[in-house]
């Protein structure tokens, strides 16, 4: 395939960026796994993600980890950039924010397994760590 078919493929990879205002505006893509029959894990790494408090809508600063191995597709990065940074504008409390990712991606994705971490800062003196999973990690 050409290189200009495979950006085609893509609605947010290599084009002018629009972000979305709410997680369910944003579009998570995939793509084929490109090592069908291999475990491996991938780990992404948001380190700028943000929040709103639902209480008092002062925002919360997190470390978002993804850790999964993929079956049949894998995510996109520049689609999930975009999909974490919609939380930004909606007020969740860190469990929440963290299971629902987890949620989301396995609905696009359907992984052998993948764990979400989120590293919430402090805020009152106490730091969050969340850690949400889904599926069985083999051995």
């Amino acid at each position: 395939m050409s290189k200009k078919n495979k950006k085609a493929e893509f609605k947010h990879l290599g084009k002018t960026t629009e972000y979305p205002a709410t997680p369910e505006a944003a579009e998570l893509e995939t793509f084929a796994n490109p090592a069908m029959g291999r475990n491996y894990e991938i780990l992404l790494n948001c380190p700028e993600f943000t929040t709103l408090c639902p209480i008092t809508g002062q925002p919360d600063f997190a470390r978002i980890e993804i850790k999964y191995i993929p079956d049949q597709k894998c995510i996109e990065s520049k689609a999930l950039k975009l999909y974490l940074f919609a939380f930004r504008n909606i007020g969740s409390f860190h469990e929440a924010v963290t299971n629902r990712i987890l949620d989301d991606l396995v609905k696009v994705m359907q992984p052998t397994w993948i764990q979400v971490i989120g590293h919430f800062s402090a805020r009152g003196g106490i730091a969050i760590t969340v850690f949400a999973e889904h599926g069985k990690k083999p051995t």
